[in-house]
């Protein structure tokens, strides 16, 4: 019995691996080389070997020197295995064998293929590795145990002797990276943004922004960018004086044919044709400048653009382009971002695209259940004093210190950041950690710029004693650390937002390390799936998500390792089944830790859109109807209690809201027009769109004039929101009741932040592509209403439902739910993936497959009817209806029986890896 194991998605050589190392009785490993990566991930299993006395032999080489001794002295360590090198020079031959033997009762198990122990052959590379189960008396059984023993008796001792001297060796030898004429490659983000900021200056933009995790390259896009746009000046603004060298080093790197100069305090080399300052010189000397003097504005750390000295600098220059680069676009009390470039996004990179597309370092995170001692049951976490007094306890720093030592860190000294829970804690840990032989300091709000700078730089020093740097949250974001190699969750973690942009602090790429170890010390408070939810971000579909990630060691994340030890693992995976992330006091606490991210400014609708990863205002709205209408529930605000008091913007404000997230973006395009300008034709709108969109339908501008014209709504529809238009000669009109609304400014700001939410999500999701009529996007989340409307349905609305069978003249809408409700009336009729392009549909039971709509539906491909597919794994969870994924254009492979008919479809794409797990795996 044989099978292919290859690194794919949802499973991977890795968990193989482990998964035989834990239950074999012993273990031969015969492999070319051994790096510190890939064995700091089996550390857990071979420490669960040795307390079970499952006893291991482990031969690697010296081959072109790629074993590194640092992992070899950690296999020393280990009692329980026989540790042997095989010295390719003595031999003068190569050695190349890649197996994993495991005995077991009856008969062995055995990996052979194309994987070292590393941690890219683990689980990143393209590897073959064939599993074979072979009985203890089969002759290919004992051919390839005589090999190995007769290899391991050839094979020298490894040593503490051995160690030294291979050290030596190989540190004099270590082979360099060769690069012929050394360059700069676009990396995939990068290639996108650039694409689409020419493609944003084809439709006449002027601005654009860039959201981007830390280290993915958003100064270098930018050089790519102004060398493509060839400006005669360029002006490039920081919010730091120390990252101003750098910024200005990235473009020589990639701009050769022009000059560049800095325009600081210290020095003003006005006569450069692209200058680099910060805002804090700009803001003073603005006007010692042109309005019209750069062609090219960039604005790093856009998200401080609204500022009152930003916004002087950018009010009075006038260039041809703008552009913007952040990682946290957060709103400040002064304005919005979006608005001011225009809700161009030219790209939005998150940490799961940016581990996917291998931007950022990859990371090995162990999550590690706290001391017994520590009961966070009993402590308020939000509760600083509290918490901290409860983490300064000198047995808890000897436990850390354990973990720290045993799993280790990539390079010859350990670079590290801690996150602490206060001051006083990272004081506490600073001198602990100094007393026990690991130099820190800690750095807190309260020390200077120059002061991090210092202690920064003594920490990616090689030659420095420093090791350790503690702090509160100063790191959370805008510092760059390249060559940390280590981060340590010394509190328990709160908010899957913060989580990610503590984590993020170590991604940056640095040459001389390969990943960072990340140690999170998990406790028994009542939020540690938070942890799940930072690490899979949009991954997550329902509560499944997490239990399938948390069983699969979180498989499906690219370039990163997880575990988390057995206690902790179980204690997420009971919060996440008793946790109702619907309820109200669910919903409270995520406002209540997002609101604190912003410095406890109320949040504003916009502001969640670079964190819709963590945390959705969508389930605001589905638990209150309105946003302002749960603001009101937690704020004790007038202004709010008072605006959810006038009946007609309550309805006005339940109508937009009712259409997020909205799956075409002509009506709220529509009406953002009409707060301006009241009134509106079918040219201008198609104008608008064509500046926004590659196609417009001139047949969709009519159905969305219609739609807000209410002529598609039931009659509880027109009861339950505003009429918000009039419709006169092909031209809208506001009403006057909607007018009247208008003019209470925070009545139009509330509007106006709906309507951004709604076209900035939508150009995140499907960009201007056009996806023809129905409008559908592969993978897209849709419910029937959604369906009616993307068709250009011209009737009621509310009468395109079915039980999952809907028609519009030659498209039939099939919709599947996996795991029906116990009380359905389908539940008896099953529904099943047969593989990635093949799924069983059961139709409607008053169907037919010799007339009708059955008989199109069992021969669709006779009948040139188009059949669009929609799953969902279940209909509700934790009692809110769960949506359809669109999973595209199938086909009726065969069919059998009448009333139903039972179907087996073919997908014209098959299902992604992961999305196929998730309806295949249900509990």
């Amino acid at each position: 019995m044989n099978s292919l194991i290859t690194n794919g998605s949802n499973s991977n050589f890795y968990t193989h691996l482990t998964k035989l190392l834990r239950e074999c009785k012993s273990y031969y490993f015969s492999v070319a080389f051994i790096n510190f990566s890939g064995l700091q991930l089996l550390l857990d299993s071979l420490e669960f070997c040795q307390k079970n006395a499952i006893k291991g032999k482990i031969l690697t080489s010296t081959y072109l020197n790629f074993t590194q001794p640092k992992a070899l002295k950690k296999l020393l360590e280990y009692e329980n295995i026989d540790l042997k090198i095989y010295d390719t020079n003595h031999f003068q031959k190569g050695f190349h064998t890649k197996a994993y033997i495991f005995e077991f009762e009856d008969d062995y198990k055995i990996l052979l293929g194309s994987s070292n122990i590393t941690a890219s052959a683990f689980k990143s590379n393209v590897e073959w590795n064939i599993k074979t189960v072979s009985k203890k008396d089969d002759i290919f059984t004992n051919e390839i145990l005589s090999e190995f023993d007769t290899l391991f008796k050839q094979s020298f001792e490894v040593n503490t002797s051995f160690i030294n001297e291979y050290e030596n060796f190989y540190n004099k030898n270590k082979i360099e990276e060769f690069s012929y004429k050394r360059s700069f490659t676009l990396n995939s983000m990068q290639e996108e943004a650039l694409y689409n900021l020419q493609h944003l200056r084809d439709k006449r933009q002027t601005k654009a922004l860039v959201l981007a995790a830390t280290g993915t390259g958003k100064t270098y896009l930018a050089a790519f960018d102004v060398k493509a746009y060839e400006p005669k000046r360029v002006l490039f603004i920081v919010h730091r004086e120390n990252i101003l060298i750098k910024a200005k080093n990235s473009f020589e790197k990639i701009i050769s044919n022009k000059t560049m100069g800095l325009y600081t305090g210290n020095k003003k080399e006005i006569d450069k044709e692209y200058l680099f300052t910060t805002i804090q010189t700009m803001s003073s000397n603005y006007e010692n400048f042109l309005k019209e003097e750069f062609d090219y504005i960039i604005i790093d750390e856009a998200h401080h653009i609204t500022s009152p000295s930003y916004e002087k600098v950018c009010d009075y220059f006038e260039p041809k382009f703008l552009l913007g680069l952040t990682a946290t676009p957060n709103r400040s009390d002064e304005g919005n971002i979006y608005e001011v470039f225009d809700e161009n996004i030219a790209c939005d990179i998150r940490l799961n695209n940016a581990l996917e597309h291998n931007l950022i370092s990859s990371f090995h995170y162990y999550g590690i259940s706290d001391i017994e001692s520590i009961d966070y049951e009993n402590i308020d976490i939000l509760n600083i004093s509290q918490l901290s007094k409860a983490l300064m306890v000198n047995k808890r720093v000897d436990y850390i210190i354990e973990k720290m030592d045993f799993y280790s860190f990539d390079g010859k000294k350990r670079k590290a950041l801690a996150f602490c829970a206060s001051k006083e804690h990272a004081n506490f840990m600073a001198e602990e950690f100094s007393k026990k032989g690991i130099m820190s300091i800690a750095l807190t709000s309260g020390d200077s710029i120059e002061k991090r700078e210092e202690y920064i730089k003594n920490l990616e020093d090689d030659n420095n004693d420093l090791e350790v740097i503690c702090s509160v949250d100063i790191f959370n974001e805008g510092i760059d650390i390249p060559s940390i190699n280590s981060v340590l969750f010394l509190r328990p973690t709160n908010s899957s937002i913060v989580f990610v942009q503590q984590l993020g602090r170590g991604l940056r790429k640095h040459k001389n390390k390969e990943f960072v170890t990340i140690l999170d010390f998990i406790g028994n408070h009542n939020r540690a799936y938070m942890v799940a939810f930072g690490l899979l971000g949009d991954k997550i579909i329902d509560k499944e998500s997490l239990k399938i990630a948390l069983s699969n060691d979180f498989a499906n994340i690219a370039h990163a390792f997880i575990s988390m030890d057995e206690i902790s693992k179980k204690r997420v995976l009971e919060q996440i089944e008793k946790e109702n992330f619907y309820s109200m006091r669910y919903l409270k606490q995520k406002y209540y830790e997002f609101k604190s991210l912003l410095s406890n400014k109320i949040p504003m609708l916009e502001d969640y859109i670079a964190f819709s990863d963590h945390i959705s205002p969508l389930d605001f709205i589905s638990e209150s109807k309105s946003y302002i209408e749960f603001l009101q529930k937690v704020e004790d605000k007038d202004e709010f209690k008072i605006l959810c008091q006038d009946e007609n913007f309550l309805k006005a404000i339940r109508f937009c809201e009712f259409l997020l997230p909205i799956k075409r973006v002509y009506e709220f395009v529509i009406l953002k027009y009409l707060l301006t300008y009241k009134s509106c034709s079918e040219k201008q709108i198609f104008d608008l769109l064509n500046k926004e969109l590659d196609f417009v339908c001139k047949d969709t501008i009519k159905h969305s004039f219609r739609y807000l014209n209410q002529e598609f709504f039931d009659k509880l529809q027109v009861q339950r929101y505003l009429k918000l238009v009039d419709l006169k000669e092909n031209k809208l009109f506001i009403t006057k009741e909607f007018e009247k609304i208008l003019e209470k400014d925070t009545a139009k700001t509330f509007m106006e932040h709906s309507l951004n939410y709604g076209i900035i999500t939508y150009k995140q999701t499907f960009k201007e592509k056009n996806y023809g009529l129905p409008f559908l996007k592969l993978y897209e989340k849709y419910n029937m209403l959604n369906i009616a409307l993307v068709c250009n349905l011209d009737k009621i609305h509310t009468s395109f439902r079915g039980s999952g069978f809907l028609k519009h003249k030659d498209d039939f809408f099939l919709f599947i739910t996996l795991q029906k409700d116990k009380m359905s009336k389908s539940s008896k009729y099953k529904n099943n993936f047969l593989s990635k392009k093949l799924i069983t549909y059961v139709s409607k039971p008053n169907m037919s497959s010799d007339k009708s709509d059955g008989l199109r539906l069992s021969q669709n491909i006779k009948y040139k009817t188009r059949l669009h597919l929609f799953v969902r794994k279940i209909s509700h969870e934790d009692k809110k209806v769960q949506a359809f994924i669109y999973l595209g254009l199938c086909n009726s492979k065969s069919y059998e029986g009448n009333k139903p008919i039972n179907i087996t479809l073919e997908l014209e794409r098959e299902v992604r890896d992961e999305l196929y797990e998730e309806f295949t795996k249900l509990p």
